[in-house]
């Protein structure tokens, strides 16, 4: 009799967790959604009770502003935590929130470049559609110094690498418990569409003090500025869960995450004519030339199968 092959490592990271009674499930969300809002907010309170608005997308933020978004960032992932250890109480916590390097080892090093290349090569082409059309101001190509965008992507990339844990205490919230949790409520393919929506909801509406503040869409008002970040994280959550599922690891998303919040919002000041008024609604990931190509590169992933988490634990 052939003894069964256990599941690898990968297998059981994207595998729902246990089935637990609806009481339990439904009470570790809210306390999940009550625990990271409120973390958000208080971190903000500061600055909300100051008046900071920003105004201008090439404006420098401050060591106040960068010690709040820091302290809200933590938040998600305190919460999962909390939920994890004293709600759900279900078994370990790297398990519960597939915090682990991404497996086999010998697919790791492929596994955590490719966020980068996708990220970047999605706002590459953002910007040059957005130049396209008139809405980038591009520098042109006889503009860009080699050595100059050269030390510009080290240092940015060096950057990157030391706020990562920032970005660790986002995405261990939204891709590590919440969208995994929000897929034992339904099945088939209606189950996993509201999975993603409801969860690239929740991820754009926890941004709120942030948008009243201007911080995503300087200038903008926060009646335009919610519903824009709402289609922004809509339709950037997915490509953030495909590189969590085909890992079985959330640090591809946190390094997709860390590109799309630092390197690509530092490459539409970088490419563009040096006076040029920026406007992130208009040229970039959070605009409207970013939602068409994340919308192509999503309708490709869905159309081959690829945000459905069964397909990898096939594998």
């Amino acid at each position: 009799m052939t003894r069964p092959t256990p599941p690898t490592p990968s297998t059981r990271l994207t595998q729902p967790t246990p089935t637990r009674p609806g009481a339990v499930r439904r009470r570790g969300l809210l306390v999940y959604l009550v625990l990271a809002y409120a973390g958000m907010w208080a971190a903000m309170a500061p600055l909300l009770a100051d008046g900071y608005r920003r105004s201008n997308a090439r404006e420098e933020t401050g060591a106040l502003e960068q010690l709040c978004i820091a302290a809200a960032m933590l938040a998600p992932a305190l919460a999962a935590l909390l939920v994890v250890r004293f709600v759900e109480r279900g078994g370990a916590v790297r398990e519960a929130l597939a915090l682990r390097m991404p497996r086999p080892r010998a697919r790791a090093v492929r596994a955590l470049l490719l966020p980068l290349g996708i990220i970047g090569g999605l706002t590459a082409a953002t910007l040059g559609l957005g130049a396209l059309v008139g809405d980038y101001p591009f520098a042109g190509f006889g503009a860009l110094d080699v050595g100059r965008v050269g030390s510009w992507a080290v240092q940015g990339l060096i950057g990157m690498v030391f706020s990562l844990p920032l970005f660790f205490g986002e995405e261990i919230g939204w891709q590590g418990f919440l969208f995994p949790r929000l897929l034992q409520f339904g099945g088939g393919t209606a189950g996993l569409v509201r999975a993603y929506l409801l969860t690239g909801t929740a991820f754009a509406l926890w941004h709120l003090p942030t948008l009243l503040m201007g911080g995503q869409y300087p200038g903008r008002p926060w009646y335009l500025a919610v519903p824009a970040l709402t289609v922004s994280c809509v339709l950037v959550l997915p490509v953030f869960t495909w590189l969590r599922l085909r890992s079985g690891s959330v640090v591809p998303a946190v390094l997709a995450h860390a590109f799309a919040s630092s390197m690509s919002v530092s490459m539409v000041r970088e490419f563009a004519a040096p006076d040029a008024e920026l406007d992130p609604l208009t040229m970039s990931l959070a605009g409207w030339p970013g939602w068409i190509v994340l919308g192509g590169f999503v309708a490709f992933l869905a159309g081959t199968g690829r945000l459905r988490p069964g397909r990898y634990l096939r594998r």
